[in-house]
């Protein structure tokens, strides 16, 4: 049964510069079919949510440049429901900020807060997650967030410290365990601090999902993040009102540029967790969707269907339909051709392609980014 009180917020304001060279800053990752599906990352991010809440509770934070896209990939959204960010402040704000406009329509709202261009192949674990956080969080003063048994130590996510003992009991499927007290966030390790963490079976990797009520989150920003909300709390009058933009684009851009995880996550006594195991990937390399994708016997992964390929292994080859593309004897290489760039990389170096964006964004070749 779907609560009425149940909200969504799906972030949707990066450029996801590490899958240039198809996403662009006009275009980026979460508007592109980027798993080959048919469908955008954040059109399969707002169906998963549907099975959670109505289409009018669910709401986009994104940046004012991708209002268009949004509603082209979201049709059944109205104006209300895109939060328009003037400026890339990181991720405190615009939670703050969505706290005080559903705040403004439902004081009893109970939200949940994700990133748009995530993986989740187990859908129904996900959601059955998500609806054991809700749970709680309509009950306590909390702030809960979906941790991920971690797989490997693995450098690019940040980790979750928490206590072993239940504050409740684990859900029945094996996938979702208990509700845990958080001792401590910690962002990305080195390897070695990873295979400890790993090791000691006490951390989670930190997804970026977060559930809570709007009352207990802005009370978390008004004792750790008093700037932010002292800034959006002058809009009270103004949300969901012909002048919430208006405002919006005159102060927004004067908040500390933070993550919530540092303003927040860090700092507040009452965070909890929920592990889970629902086939989650925050698809941020090229590599993770070579890892998430369907390969062939060879270990590659091919988007096109033109491609003619010799004694290539662990690859990933996307290339347009309409081309002829003929490759050998390459190993662990990412081929990306798009309309005017053509891009080939080591695999085990992805890393280093924001390091060419950075280059082209120095030399003025903007209009490749």
């Amino acid at each position: 049964m779907k609560n009425s009180n149940t909200y969504v917020a799906i972030m949707a304001g990066g450029i996801g510069s590490r899958f240039w060279p198809a996403s662009r800053v006009e275009r980026p990752k979460q508007f592109m079919d980027i798993l080959g599906v048919g469908k955008s990352l954040i059109r399969l991010t707002f169906e998963r949510f549907l099975k959670l809440t109505p289409a009018e509770n669910i709401f986009i934070v994104t940046n004012e440049i991708y209002k268009d896209l949004c509603k082209e990939h979201i049709p059944e959204i109205t104006d209300n429901q895109i939060l328009c960010e003037p400026s890339r402040n990181n991720t405190a704000p615009c939670v703050a900020y969505t706290a005080f406009k559903l705040q403004s329509l439902n004081p009893e709202a109970n939200f949940i807060i994700a990133p748009s261009d995530h993986v989740v192949l187990k859908e129904d674990i996900f959601v059955e997650a998500l609806r054991k956080a809700l749970d709680f969080t309509e009950r306590e003063d909390a702030l809960c967030t979906l941790g991920i048994r971690p797989s490997r130590p693995d450098t690019g996510y940040g980790y979750i410290n928490y206590e072993q003992a239940n504050t409740e009991p684990p859900h029945e499927n094996d996938n979702i365990g208990g509700v845990h007290k958080v001792k401590q966030f910690t962002e990305k390790p080195n390897h070695d601090k990873a295979k400890e963490f790993l090791a000691s079976g006490d951390y989670l990797w930190n997804a970026g999902i977060f559930i809570w009520r709007t009352k207990s989150i802005l009370a978390a920003f008004k004792e750790n993040a008093p700037e932010i909300y002292d800034i959006l709390g002058q809009g009270d009058g103004f949300y969901n009102t012909d002048g919430e933009q208006n405002f919006i684009n005159e102060h927004y851009p004067t908040t500390p540029k933070i993550s919530v995880d540092y303003a927040i996550m860090e700092k507040a006594k009452n965070i909890y967790t929920i592990p889970a195991d629902f086939g989650w990937s925050d698809l941020g390399t090229w590599g993770s969707l070579h890892a998430e994708s369907g390969q062939d016997e060879f270990g590659n992964v091919l988007q096109g269907e033109n491609i003619v390929i010799d004694d290539v292994t662990n690859s990933l080859i996307r290339v347009p339909n309409d081309k002829l593309v003929v490759i050998r004897d390459m190993d662990n290489y990412i081929i990306v051709d798009e309309s005017d760039v053509l891009m080939i990389y080591p695999k085990s170096k992805e890393q280093e392609i924001k390091v060419v964006t950075q280059q082209l964004q120095d030399s003025g070749q903007k209009d490749y980014l």
